[in-house]
């Protein structure tokens, strides 16, 4: 990797970083390159019988850029002042002209880019009066009329697409920040919810072991307080992520997101519960990709506790099947079938739905194959989700 230094991509990055926090210092920037454009005129050599290059003359081209230093406060105000000092040159001195009305363009360009429709037709009717009067006040010819035309109208038209591209950019970051919103509130649901049904199971059977199986309650204790480490883990992850360059979290562990490794661990979680947990895979489709890992964790993750908190089951099975370049997750138990079904609320299954579509693949929750139970079935084509995590 370079030097970002010596990177004129990094320049560029940080001074436009820079700008969009402090915008005067854009204007000022502008207004300063302005003002070099309208300096040519007095400083290159000049033709004999031209009009002289006067300080009178350059002080008040100055003042003309000035006001661009508040272009985006008050462009119309500032169309105005540029109006009226450029009308005043042109009446009281014969001084140098310019190629380009410079300080005209960015303005018309601004109340494009910036205004409301309202004012952006009082800068048209404006125009409309003041480029024939400075036409007439210059050279009067039909040539410089329609070149003045052309190049407002394309200041315009540029500001106009400026706006429009800025509209672009904030619907896109809007649209971004709620699939965030959404992928966090999936993350935050299932380590809750798992953690949180765990965690009442064991409670509720605590009380009973106590006095039939004292060893019994130690081991739901123990099981209590590991999903709940467990749990501010995970948590503790998330919030670092979100709080990166936080002071609090600067020294918080990065844990790596759980995946298909971390399997092993959640189950034997929830066999603490009570609840029997089969372990099957079948099929070698070798390294997974971290993204389908994570998936799979929490498709896994959701379904148990699913079955933890309504399926009054014995024993879930969960099987991990790798066939014609596709990844199949299939969680099924032998408890009340479609009763097991939440009526209210729902948000596991609509998050293990949303999770297998983000890779291309697609989620079906129903009773068993032979009526009984009921099962929770994924399928992620690996070469589509290889894709989307590249």
């Amino acid at each position: 990797m370079g030097d970002s230094r010596r990177d004129p991509r990094a320049w560029w990055e940080r001074g436009r970083a820079l700008t969009a926090a402090k915008p005067l210092l854009l204007d000022v920037g502008i207004a300063l390159l302005v003002q070099g454009a309208v300096t040519m005129p007095f400083v290159v050599p000049r033709a004999a019988g031209a009009p002289p290059a006067t300080w009178g003359a350059y002080g008040l081209t100055t003042l003309t850029v000035l006001p661009l230093v508040w272009r985006r406060r008050a462009p119309v105000a500032v169309l105005f002042a540029v109006l009226a000092t450029t009308g005043l040159y042109g009446l009281a001195l014969d001084g140098p002209g310019q190629p380009l009305p410079y300080t005209g363009l960015v303005v018309v360009y601004t109340v494009a880019a910036l205004s409301p429709a309202r004012k952006r037709a009082v800068t048209g009717l404006v125009l409309l009066a003041a480029v024939p009067v400075g036409v007439w006040l210059n050279t009067r010819s039909a040539r410089e009329l329609t070149f003045s035309v052309f190049v407002f109208a394309a200041a315009y038209v540029f500001g106009r697409l400026t706006d429009a591209r800025q509209r672009a950019n904030r619907v896109e970051a809007e649209r971004a920040a709620a699939r965030e919103r959404a992928r966090i509130a999936r993350e935050m649901h299932d380590i809750l919810s798992h953690a949180v049904s765990l965690m009442i199971v064991q409670a509720e059977a605590g009380p009973v072991a106590v006095r039939a199986a004292p060893e019994r309650a130690e081991a739901a204790f123990d099981a209590i307080s590991a999903t709940g480490r467990d749990a501010m883990a995970q948590l503790r992850h998330m919030l670092g992520v979100l709080r990166d360059g936080d002071d609090d979290t600067a020294g918080a562990p990065r844990e790596p997101q759980p995946g298909l490794a971390a399997l092993p661990g959640l189950l034997d979680r929830v066999r603490g519960s009570g609840l029997a947990v089969v372990y099957r895979t079948a099929g070698d489709a070798g390294p997974v990709a971290d993204e389908v890992g994570v998936t799979v964790f929490r498709v896994v993750q959701e379904a148990l506790t699913n079955v933890v908190k309504h399926a009054d089951a014995r024993t879930a099975t969960v099987r991990l099947r790798h066939e014609n370049d596709q990844l199949e997750v299939l969680v099924s138990d032998d408890g009340r079938g479609a009763h097991a079904v939440p009526r209210r609320g729902g948000h596991g299954l609509v998050g293990i739905r949303e999770r297998a579509a983000a890779h291309g693949g697609s989620a079906a929750a129903g009773p068993g194959a032979d009526g009984r139970g009921f099962e929770v079935r994924v399928r992620i084509p690996l070469s589509a989700a290889a894709e989307v995590g590249a």
